[in-house]
């Protein structure tokens, strides 16, 4: 019926959420498991989602740990958070350098 959209050149994906987003959504998850009343299919879902959210907030934490890490040995070079459009311009000026 309709042809694939096609993404702009400078649209960016969604940003990924937040440690603090990632650790509501944990948190929720084992609010439901603690529950109990969760059938075992449902519970082995929540708990395949728990351990998702967990590997992605710890992706997060050693991310800001490095980022740390850059800024407390004294680079004068500017630390982009990644999952940040900061990030993404990063990316961009490199390219540019390459040219």
């Amino acid at each position: 019926m309709f042809p694939p959209m096609k993404r702009a050149k400078d649209s960016k994906p969604a940003a990924e959420p937040g440690f603090d987003a990632v650790l509501e959504q944990l948190r929720a998850v084992v609010e439901r498991l603690e529950g109990g009343d969760l059938p075992l299919e449902a519970a082995l879902a929540a708990y395949e989602e728990g351990v998702g959210l967990a590997r992605r907030g710890h992706g997060l934490l050693d991310r800001a740990e490095q980022r740390v890490e850059l800024l407390s040995a004294g680079s004068d070079r500017p630390v982009p958070m990644p999952g940040t459009d900061e990030d993404e311009d990063e990316d961009d000026d490199d390219e540019d350098d390459d040219a």
